[in-house]
């Protein structure tokens, strides 16, 4: 216990960051002229500009993805823009004041005005037709933590008007005002992919005039349908039914949906349109749809920005300790810390960062059987590999490849020190050859479920030619 106990004193007063040398080398190096920007999400549209979020604020671009300019900025959620008719207002909602309320921004930038005060979570779905009020979803007022209600705010301020529809999550207004198009149901399908059961995402038809409901129909093995939209007289609206998310469009006269994109890789996951377009984000980043010349630009999108976050930082303190390892003397212990794999000692000596990198995260650190070497992953290539090198930090570490689905932990040397059997992100068991570089698949769960506890984890009888592990 004495030991234990050493070793936690010692990392809590652990300050550990960035080296100097990755600093300077930071200073040193030019930024490139364009850098594609990933990672964008909730798009919106105007005839004329694009309004994003990265990075948890809102940014607005060209339609050709050019002149990014910044609309929000300081710490909190921003997330839901949403243009007004003429382009001329930006609604969307932030966690500006600490809770989640409704916000107008001129969209050429400015200083944000709000207009819910509610402690619910007011999430803006769009203008009103006549560009006067912003129609947002807030379970305020329901019973129970499944639904929302929509209601409207106008611009100007003032109080909410709740519009007579039960429950909705997302919804849009047709550009006549005559129609809402709406789901029901909070989406079951961001938790559970392609989700069939009772809570599927379905779009219904509220008729503003006689309070009457029609239905976009539906297969009989049910599916998604989300994030409905407008151009025109025209529907448009995300399913799955054919697999992956992809955009469709809705006959109503004929009852019948036409797909418009045809992603099988990653889904559509959200999308907006305006003046004759559809923008969605798809594998990261934004494309732009032209539905009547049935073409589809991919927009190459670069964001520069101070981005506060990315800044090479000092950090210090346990809260950033992820994983540890005792080494087979007890003498010192690896620890993942902040990104980096770091060993301090037991009683005396020096604590060592054995990777100094600022822009690569390495994990699951492993000890050898004889103390030597330590084992651990790295994505400095752009996928997780299985990093080895000198316990000391000297000597060029050595890369081994595993073909998994990345995410590797749970390293475990055999008794020999010549193999490690780790685990995958899709809960598979390999065994790695260090000599060789050779992997070995030795199971696999028959039910993925990311919330379950991890259980598959490879333990070695001490002749290191068995692997024991629980399915």
């Amino acid at each position: 216990m004495r030991l234990r106990f050493a070793v936690v004193a010692l990392s809590l007063s652990l300050p550990l960051g960035f080296s100097s040398a990755a600093l300077a080398a930071s200073a040193a190096s030019p930024a490139p002229p364009f850098v594609l920007s990933k990672m964008l999400t909730d798009p919106a549209l105007s005839a004329e500009r694009i309004a994003f979020v990265y990075g948890n604020d809102i940014w607005t671009c060209r339609l050709d993805g050019s002149g990014v300019q910044r609309i929000t900025s300081g710490p909190g959620v921003k997330m839901r823009p949403a243009f007004s008719s003429d382009g001329s207002l930006l609604a969307f909602s932030a966690e500006l004041d600490g809770n989640l309320d409704v916000y107008v921004v001129p969209a050429a930038g400015g200083v944000p005005k709000r207009l819910t005060w509610h402690p619910g979570r007011d999430v803006v779905q769009g203008f009103t037709p006549d560009g006067k009020s912003v129609l947002f979803a807030s379970p305020r007022a329901a019973v129970n933590n499944r639904h929302a209600q929509l209601y409207a705010v106008p611009v100007e301020g003032g109080l909410e008007t709740a519009l007579p529809i039960p429950h909705a999550s997302r919804a849009a207004y047709s550009p006549d005002g005559r129609t809402i198009a709406y789901n029901p149901n909070n989406p079951a399908h961001l938790q559970w992919k392609r989700y069939r059961g009772g809570l599927v995402s379905k779009v219904w038809l509220f008729d503003v005039a006689s309070n009457a409901i029609d239905r976009v129909p539906q297969p009989a093995a049910r599916c998604n349908d989300a994030d409905p939209m407008w151009l025109g007289g025209t529907l448009y609206l995300r399913s799955d039914r054919d697999g992956e998310f992809n955009l469709y469009a809705y006959d109503a006269k004929a009852k019948s949906l036409t797909r418009l994109t045809d992603h099988r890789d990653f889904p559509v996951l959200n999308a907006a349109a305006a003046a004759g377009r559809i923008v969605y984000e798809q594998a990261g980043t934004l494309h732009l749809l032209d539905p009547a010349a049935k073409k589809t630009t991919d927009l190459a999108i670069s964001v520069a920005g101070d981005l506060l976050e990315t800044r090479p930082r000092w950090a210090k303190g346990a809260k950033w300790i992820r994983e540890a390892a005792l080494s087979p003397s007890g003498a010192r212990a690896a620890f993942e810390f902040r990104g980096e794999i770091v060993t301090v000692p037991a009683e005396k000596g020096d604590s060592r960062n054995l990777t100094n990198t600022t822009a690569v995260h390495e994990s699951a650190p492993a000890w050898s059987p004889d103390g030597k070497e330590i084992a651990y992953v790295s994505d400095e290539s752009g996928e997780s590999e299985i990093v080895v090198r000198a316990q000391d930090g000297k000597g060029a570490p050595r890369k081994i490849k595993v073909p998994g689905a990345g995410f590797y932990d749970e390293l475990v040397y055999s008794p020999d020190g010549k193999k490690i059997v780790l685990t995958d992100n899709a809960l598979t068991l390999f065994v790695v050859d260090l000599a060789s570089g050779a992997s070995k698949k030795l199971a696999s769960e028959r039910l993925y479920a990311p919330a379950r506890p991890r259980m598959l984890r490879g333990s070695w009888s001490p002749d290191s030619r068995w692997v024991a592990y629980t399915l």
